[in-house]
């Protein structure tokens, strides 16, 4: 693991120097924001000849794209050096740069896990009236290689969403209101500063409590404020005076939360199993408790010895669905529920609620 001497700053310096510093397999994930060389060309104004205020800073001008290619192609280098066996990269790219960075990770051998879309809730108008508005951004999710076990955590991503799966087209806002850091002048510090929201999916999905996440852009510091927020041990690189000595002065205001506090839905396979005849045996759902499936059309009775029974039929909560439904399986803690208050509660939710106990025992 990374040197203490590294952990919990951002670093000043241009990124592929800064990196070469940090021992190799010390970090556990790298969120980037590379420059998206966007080879503009004048400025761009409103319909009433006012200015955009776009993207125009030399950290985004290259020669050619020969040039930008051997930039990424070096810092990418570096990145995987940096991560864990089983770390994760994101990118985040518009049109621009976004499939240069896919090949080139694919060349490097790193295994790309997913391609997100974060569809702008407020995105920038084309002022021009030439082509589609330009309402999202493509970030990039790989593993270092294919035999990475990575970190996904698929139940806590499922809770944020309402408890559904969550997808890979996210909705949310850019960086608006007191969120987005500005100037003396009051204009904005970062012309893409990314919101914290945006960050706070990524790490709670691929990061773990404890863990180690590098952003070689660090901006005006977005990944470390909400990696420290959030429990996890962040590394920041940062060339720009004005946007470190802001990401500096943001990072120390964060509050961490509490080691109870940053408990998040486990994974079925990380809870411990617990067997539906242990229910049984502690009185939660004795002997002769009726179990049903959501519709109330079926209904079983709980035996002694935790099978479940319903006319001629007997199994386990697993094989008594599957039977009475004519299916090939069934998940029975899913599948059955049992009166509580009046209400009809889902078994695994029994079972959840145990191994909360369990947790905070």
């Amino acid at each position: 693991m990374t040197n203490n001497l590294f952990l919990d700053q951002i670093m000043h310096g241009e990124c592929v120097e800064v990196m070469k510093g940090i021992p190799s397999g010390s970090v556990n994930c790298i969120f980037s924001d590379p420059p998206y060389n966007l080879q503009l060309k004048g400025e761009l104004r409103r319909p009433d000849e006012t200015k955009v205020d776009g993207v125009d800073d030399d950290w985004d001008k290259f020669s050619n794209y020969e040039a930008y290619d051997k930039f990424t192609r070096d810092w990418l280098t570096e990145a995987r050096r940096l991560l864990d066996k089983d770390g994760t990269i994101w990118v985040i790219g518009s049109y621009h740069n976004i499939f240069r960075l896919g090949t080139i990770l694919q060349d490097l051998g790193f295994w790309i896990l997913n391609d997100i879309i974060w569809r702008k809730a407020n995105p920038m108008p084309n002022f021009r009236g030439r082509r589609f508005t330009n309402a999202h951004e493509t970030l990039i999710w790989a593993a270092r290689s294919p035999q990475s076990r990575y970190c996904f955590n698929y139940q806590a991503m499922k809770a944020l969403n309402d408890d559904l799966q969550m997808r890979s087209d996210w909705y949310l806002p850019l960086c608006t209101g007191h969120e987005r850091l500005r100037n003396e002048l009051g204009s904005k510090l970062h012309p893409t500063q990314k919101p914290e929201s945006l960050l706070h999916r990524v790490l709670l999905a691929s990061t773990k409590a404890g863990d180690v996440v590098l952003d070689p852009f660090c901006g005006t510091g977005t990944t470390p404020a909400v990696a420290k927020k959030l429990g996890r041990h962040y590394l920041g690189v940062e060339r720009h005076d004005d946007y470190l000595n802001a990401a500096r002065r943001r990072v120390e205001n964060v509050e961490v939360l509490s080691a109870d506090k940053l408990a998040i839905t486990p994974a079925k396979r990380e809870m411990p199993r617990i067997p539906f005849g242990f229910f049984v045996e502690n009185g939660a759902l004795p002997a002769g408790t009726y179990v049903y499936d959501r519709q109330r059309r079926l209904r079983a009775s709980v035996s002694p010895d935790g099978t479940l029974v319903s006319g001629q039929h007997r199994g386990s909560i697993h094989k008594l669905g599957a039977q009475l439904t004519n299916a090939a399986s069934c998940n029975g803690w899913t599948f059955w529920y049992f009166e509580r208050d009046g209400q009809l509660i889902q078994l695994d939710q029994l079972r959840q609620e145990t191994h909360s106990l369990r947790q905070s025992a």
